[in-house]
């Protein structure tokens, strides 16, 4: 005997519920991510220290992707902006090769002291990582051409269009840029904001859209992941 088939739900009743349950549905997922990759014992008291300076780490499955690229691009070389206590870093060195360098800058000592106390605990040598403490835009212009497998970028969003054309001549052909944080929360989307730092993350946001040098897309991690590879 065949069952009834479930009475589809009114027009009603899924205005009155969606809005709640799409919520909902959402963080049940965003947890599911997380967990769904689980972080050792190094990283989560990396997290919580960045918790405790007031610093917004990446979350558990950001931190899983950002492994996966490093491992599938095989990189050898990758710059991370934004050194944090380390925990984007972490996850970076343990898809990197096993003889690749990470070369993070950050322009917070006290974040980078703990960044290194957190990469020597994972068992990392310290030829492993070249960190740099200073501004991005300083430092960037120093480091060499065409030399990098990997760029990965989670800081000060109204600096990220001057990165991006530092990453252009830093990324060998082929290689990724990752930026955190490109919707902000939603702003970049909304035509409505207007106000400057979502403006100049929006623009650059679109260069790597419209420019043929990028093959990008946006995943939905965190307040989104942007991924763009450098054409060859």
């Amino acid at each position: 005997m065949k069952h009834a088939r479930a009475r589809s739900p009114r027009l009603a009743d899924i205005d009155s519920h969606t809005e709640g349950y799409i919520i909902s549905a959402s963080a049940r997922t965003a947890d599911f991510i997380d967990g769904y990759v689980a972080e050792d014992p190094v990283l989560t008291a990396a997290r919580e220290q960045a918790f405790e300076l007031g610093i917004n780490a990446v979350s558990r499955g950001c931190g899983a992707a950002l492994r996966v690229i490093a491992a599938v691009s095989n990189a050898k070389a990758v710059v991370e902006v934004g050194t944090g206590t380390g925990v984007s870093g972490g996850w970076l060195l343990r898809g990197m090769r096993r003889d690749g360098v990470l070369t993070t800058i950050d322009y917070e000592a006290e974040h980078q002291r703990v960044a290194r106390r957190v990469f020597s605990a994972a068992g990392n040598p310290p030829s492993r990582t070249r960190i740099i403490t200073g501004r991005a835009l300083d430092v960037l212009p120093r480091l060499a051409d065409r030399a990098y497998d990997l760029i990965f970028v989670d800081h000060d969003p109204s600096e990220y269009g001057p990165v991006v054309t530092a990453a252009e001549r830093l990324l060998r052909p082929g290689g990724t840029l990752v930026l955190a944080d490109a919707l902000a929360g939603g702003r970049v989307s909304d035509p409505t904001m207007r106000d400057a730092e979502t403006v100049l993350l929006r623009e650059a946001v679109k260069s790597l859209r419209d420019s043929e040098a990028w093959i990008p897309t946006l995943l939905p991690l965190d307040d989104g992941l942007l991924l763009a590879a450098r054409a060859q």
